[in-house]
């Protein structure tokens, strides 16, 4: 992890830096957290560093024993599940907003497909996965609601974190670009019917993998 430095509140640095960690899988689910250990690597004091646990435990990222210690959550299908109802929910009518707009410039996103595309090819994971939000994110932009993206983030830390299991496989890139192209042209032509349900078959594919994921991180889940 690395060392901070961006002049806001302690514990908000903590926060982000621990919440960025656990979402991309570089603290595993499971794992045990040493607030020593946290403590002397992000050179803060245990304050802060509680303050910011205490948050992680209200998302439902982490859990605190007694006499016991701090750990990472395992990954819950129906937390998932909670998060992917509300993304489609909000992205669904996020997409048919922007599709009312009487100008739409997809600019922006078409050169995140073309990022996207390098990212595959170069097995860039943090790269992809980057670009993915923001294609996402751009659309709320679009709409004309952006505050709806940040309302779900606490939520959507969930469907990310098994989103990011899935993503080794290319096959499943290539799928997640073939789909976000349909999604960017349906907005440019302003189709809401058939880019509404693009964005809802899109948002439901992650739940296929479930199966396979739990299969082969067993150690990951929890029911």
């Amino acid at each position: 992890m690395r060392r901070l430095h961006v002049r806001q509140r302690t514990s908000d640095r903590v926060y982000e830096e621990l919440a960025g960690a656990i979402r991309d899988l570089r603290i595993e689910p499971g794992a045990s957290l040493s607030e020593t250990d946290l403590a002397e690597r992000l050179q803060v004091s245990r304050t802060p560093l509680r303050e910011a646990i205490v948050r992680l435990v209200d998302a439902g990222l982490v859990s605190v024993v007694p006499q016991v210690g701090t750990r990472v959550e395992p990954i819950r299908l129906r937390d998932v599940e909670q998060a992917r109802f509300v993304r489609e929910s909000l992205e669904v009518a996020a997409f048919a907003a922007a599709c009312e707009k009487p100008e739409r410039d997809v600019t922006g996103l078409r050169a995140l497909l073309v990022e996207q595309e390098r990212c595959h090819q170069a097995h860039d994971l943090d790269g992809f996965f980057a670009a993915d939000e923001a294609l996402h994110r751009q659309i709320f932009e679009m709409s004309g609601y952006p505050g709806a993206w940040q309302l779900m983030q606490p939520m959507k830390m969930h469907l990310d974190r098994f989103r990011r299991l899935s993503l080794p496989d290319p096959a499943t890139l290539r799928i997640l670009i073939n789909e976000h192209t349909a999604i960017v042209d349906a907005l440019e032509s302003g189709d809401a019917v058939h880019g509404r349900a693009r964005i809802s078959r899109h948002a439901r594919r992650v739940l296929e993998t479930a199966p396979g994921l739990q299969a082969r991180y067993p150690g990951y889940f929890a029911d």
